[in-house]
């Protein structure tokens, strides 16, 4: 795969790194926390930009991107700390429906996608079960009209913005995905804000009825869809970690050329001229390996796509609390604020070790599928 910026992509990363820049910055995001809810505004900016349909089919209304695109967007997006739904819906949600075989739902649901004007969460993971794939405690049973849902997810992220939700759930001992209007009756959100800014929600099912046409898939094609869906989401959020890597390098050299102690700047110094280059090295580490696993998801073998993407999402993890605990440390005291960026991309990247499989469970998936 050549990862060399087409002309196309170099001119979607300058529009998205001009819309970061005015668009997140540190007030802007703070603000936008403290409302608790997704700034529809900025939502819209980014979908005007393509975000949004990057991986919907051109014959869903989408631009079709390759995997290599998505790393391009991704890593501007971490840049800017972004906090809107750009993997959950955009990358998560699209790819589960993209790839199904449940036409009616695709036409129904993928051009709203590319336009912006439906976002998709997906509720996976249950309560005591970390990143277990299979449910346990959602349950769905037929009915003469299709299906009723019972039962709680946890950690869902963005659900409460969203218009609908996939999830998963047993049916007839066997793991089955859903796609699940919010508006549905008995269907309950219950919305709070995560370490890092963003938001997830617990998400309860009490005899949610659904239409038969609203089953995905069930069986082993389900599973294999959910676990290509947590890949491709897990590679935009490497690439996304990258991108807060490379912009905390960059503030943190920046302040180091600023800031003085007897009579001189800091990046005079020595020693921190070494931890900055190992800073650099571990970023650049990093990139190279969330390369491997873009290219991985062109994969036919499952395994061996899901085992690039772990090795990636390990990588990146190792890194970015290297870089996040330096650059707090380079910045003194002032690195313990909340008045400083600095904060904020250090929760970020912490964030993203635990998200979507913690390096414990990424190097156990390493593990079972060979090496």
């Amino acid at each position: 795969m050549d990862f060399a910026y087409s002309e196309e992509q170099r001119m979607l990363t300058d529009s998205l790194r001009r819309l970061v820049t005015d668009n997140w910055t540190y007030a802007k995001r703070r603000e936008r926390q403290r409302a608790g809810v997704m700034d529809q505004s900025a939502w819209n900016s980014l979908v005007e930009l393509g975000v949004a349909g990057l991986m919907v089919p051109q014959d869903f209304g989408g631009f079709g991107e390759s995997p290599a695109t998505m790393l391009v967007v991704h890593y501007e997006l971490g840049r800017g700390l972004v906090s809107e739904p750009a993997i959950s819906s955009a990358v998560m949600g699209t790819t589960l429906l993209a790839n199904s075989h449940n036409e009616t739902l695709k036409s129904q649901w993928l051009g709203a996608l590319a336009e912006g004007e439906a976002i998709l969460s997906v509720a996976w993971q249950e309560e005591g079960e970390r990143y277990a794939l299979r449910p346990l405690c959602t349950r769905a049973t037929a009915t003469e009209k299709g299906f009723s849902i019972d039962g709680r997810k946890v950690l869902v992220w963005h659900a409460a913005c969203s218009q609908a939700l996939i999830v998963s759930a047993v049916l007839d001992g066997e793991i089955a995905l859903f796609l699940v209007p919010s508006d549905s009756k008995g269907l309950s959100i219950s919305d709070y804000p995560t370490f890092d800014g963003a938001r997830a929600s617990t998400v309860g099912f009490e005899s949610v009825s659904l239409s038969s046409e609203h089953l995905i898939a069930k069986g082993e094609e389900a599973l294999a869809l959910l676990t290509q869906t947590l890949d491709f989401g897990i590679t935009a959020l490497c690439a996304q970690a990258c991108g807060a890597m490379q912009a905390l390098t960059d503030i943190t050299i920046q302040y180091l050329k600023t800031r003085k102690q007897f009579g001189q700047p800091l990046a005079n110094f020595q020693v921190l001229q070494h931890r900055l280059a190992d800073m650099l090295t571990h970023a650049e580490m990093a990139l190279s390996s969330t390369y491997v696993a873009v290219a991985g998801l062109d994969e036919k073998d499952a395994a061996k796509r899901s085992r690039l993407v772990s090795m990636a999402k390990v990588e990146v993890a190792a890194a970015g609390r290297f870089v996040g605990e330096s650059a707090v440390q380079l910045h003194g005291g002032m690195g313990m604020t909340d008045e400083l960026d600095v904060g904020d991309y250090f929760k970020r990247l912490s964030f993203a070790d635990q998200l979507l499989g913690d390096t414990n469970y990424h190097l156990q998936r390493m593990q079972d599928l060979g090496h």
